[in-house]
């Protein structure tokens, strides 16, 4: 079934995305996604492919996750996403542990992004007593997993709840890397949306003269004019 998931793939490359991509995704040298491979498929694509093939076998996801091409990673989250969604408790923890185990090559701000809500959110909300492993990705000199921590959040606010959110913004106000600023940001701006206006405003009375200027920039981005301007000369 790889292999034909593999040729399905192939049938959907566009040469010019495969340019494009590398530069989109930062991926020379020294940028954060270095090294990256790139065949070109779109993320509809992939999606296609990921549900056509979504009772992959977990052995067959790894080998599809180590792989050097990014779309193949990505359609291998696509599918972790979908089996996750329909598995039964068992097969959740085995795929929130397969996932942890494999950071490394979850190694992109998209791949995080597809992923991290809908597996590890999803899971630590059912599982709070294990809310602790945020602990340890947020500490985590990978940018990437730092990523996961913040973004697995979304699951949270989602549902109405958004006290992680606050917590693990807290623990990144201090974090160095622009992708980080973005992710919470982002989420500070989804917990004004999906939960209180006065949450996000009340965060930022206390922290935006300490947050920096993308991470606010992302937060304040729904708020009124005149609100935005209060935060941006604090």
């Amino acid at each position: 079934m790889l292999v034909e998931l593999e040729k399905e793939l192939r049938k959907h490359i566009d040469q010019e995305k495969a340019a494009f991509f590398p530069r989109f995704f930062k991926s020379g040298p020294g940028e954060y996604g270095e090294g990256d491979l790139f065949l070109g498929i779109t993320v509809p694509d992939q999606r296609k492919v990921a549900m056509k093939f979504k009772n992959l076998d977990l052995k067959d996801i790894e080998k599809l996750l180590d792989s050097k091409w990014h779309e193949e990673r990505l359609t291998a989250l696509l599918i972790m996403v979908l089996q996750f969604k329909s598995a039964d408790t068992q097969k959740q923890k085995q795929l929130f542990e397969f996932y942890l185990s494999k950071t490394d090559r979850i190694n992109n701000w998209d791949l995080v992004d597809t992923s991290a809500r809908d597996i590890v959110g999803a899971y630590l909300f059912k599982n709070q007593q294990k809310l602790g492993i945020l602990n340890k990705l947020v500490k985590s000199k990978s940018l990437w997993e730092r990523r996961i921590a913040i973004i697995s959040t979304f699951y949270f606010l989602n549902k109405g709840e958004p006290d992680l959110t606050i917590k693990i913004s807290t623990k990144l106000l201090k974090d160095k890397h622009d992708l980080i600023h973005k992710a919470v940001g982002w989420m500070l701006r989804e917990m004004g949306k999906r939960c209180d206006e006065k949450l996000l405003t009340d965060f930022l009375d206390e922290h935006a003269s300490e947050m920096p200027r993308t991470m606010l920039r992302y937060a304040i981005e729904r708020l009124a004019e005149s609100k935005r301007q209060q935060y941006l000369r604090a």
